[in-house]
């Protein structure tokens, strides 16, 4: 992140942050900045996703370690946390319950994009974004592979 971008203060201080999970509210954030934020982040989610390519405010806090979590427009508030460090292991009789955090923190682990994460896995891009945002959970067949491919990449997740 160069120092002469516009969101390099955000990126600052979530770098210097040592919390696993930071919420701001849009004004705070402006207040970081000390010039507002454009109209469509107060309107539009798109605005925070998580984005590698083309969005430089994105790249504040990705480059500083942290994701968007959540994001609340009517409170005016984000969420952003460190990827793959926050997760709940369930199990039922023995197996582990993949859901969307953990799906997240595998894939982190593993240091692939979704796309890549897909292809490891043999299914679709559209599928992994599905799991990972909760919309679906992984079937049983699918759970199974997410253990092995985690066993053999070292994850641990007791």
């Amino acid at each position: 992140m160069k120092d002469s971008s516009k969101y390099y203060p955000l990126y600052q201080y979530l770098q210097q942050n040592e919390r696993d999970r930071v919420t701001l509210t849009l004004a705070q954030i402006e207040g970081l900045l000390e010039a507002s934020l454009p109209a469509t982040a107060f309107s539009q989610r798109a605005w925070w996703s998580n984005r590698s390519h083309g969005a430089v405010q994105a790249a504040a806090w990705m480059e500083a370690g942290y994701h968007v979590l959540d994001l609340d427009l009517e409170a005016q508030e984000v969420t952003f946390g460190k990827p793959g460090l926050v997760y709940n292991v369930r199990r039922e009789k023995g197996q582990v319950l993949w859901d969307a955090e953990l799906v997240r923190a595998l894939r982190f682990h593993m240091g692939l994009n979704q796309a890549q994460f897909a292809n490891e896995l043999g299914v679709r891009q559209p599928t992994i974004s599905e799991w990972e945002t909760g919309a679906y959970e992984p079937k049983r067949s699918s759970s199974k592979l997410l253990t092995l491919i985690a066993e053999r990449a070292g994850f641990t997740y007791d």
